[in-house]
């Protein structure tokens, strides 16, 4: 079973890609090296130049987290959105993602046609706005209402159509890394990824 390292070994550990701290953030916020290469040290800094406790809870260390997440350049934290597994994946997902996303039971029970318009709807996403991944915090919703979700946020009609409309509709009219609704993308995923480290504190029975 997947369980985090101690508050105290989060604190006073050493730090480095395979820290306490570096395990904790893994688990909490799925494996990518941008956690591990930035977010590790930034934190481990932190934490250590602070007078004890300097972590109180693991929600605080999510907190300190995504504090120094939304500091970042918007190249950095694009990256960071991008090691989050797409919505409807089931295949190379960590324990935690697994069971958010219903990788066994609920696969089963989703129809075939919601499983390829979310396939279709990823990619008209990523189209539209390059350099993201479509997050949301799912919290026990189906896939066929995250399907109704995306396409709100994609500005589409309802359907089931696992190929329309063309992806190359929304390269064509993509947002840029300034324009303001692709930043409000960003930062809605940034706070999102936060929702569910959170949300992940309650299935390994921790605060």
């Amino acid at each position: 079973m997947t369980s985090l390292p101690t508050l105290d070994a989060i604190r006073d550990g050493p730090s480095g890609k395979e820290s306490p701290l570096a395990t904790a953030l893994t688990i909490l916020f799925e494996p990518s090296p941008i956690l591990l290469s930035t977010l590790e040290p930034q934190l481990s800094t932190y934490l250590k130049s602070q007078p004890p406790p300097s972590v109180s809870s693991y929600g605080h260390l999510i907190d300190l987290s995504l504090g120094e997440i939304k500091t970042w350049d918007i190249p950095s934290q694009s990256e960071f959105i991008s090691g989050h597994p797409r919505i409807g994946e089931s295949k190379n997902l960590s324990a935690l993602s697994a069971k958010e996303q219903g990788a066994t039971a609920i696969v089963n029970l989703t129809p075939p046609e919601v499983l390829a318009r979310l396939k279709h709807l990823n990619a008209c996403y990523e189209a539209q706005y390059p350099g993201l991944r479509y997050i949301t915090f799912v919290n026990g919703r189906s896939r066929a209402t995250i399907v109704e979700e995306m396409e709100g946020v994609l500005g589409i009609e309802h359907s089931l159509s696992p190929d329309s409309p063309p992806v190359d509709v929304f390269g064509s009219s993509a947002y840029g890394l300034s324009d303001e609704k692709w930043l409000s993308e960003l930062k809605r995923a940034v706070e999102d990824v936060g929702k569910i480290a959170k949300n992940r504190l309650k299935a390994l029975g921790v605060e």
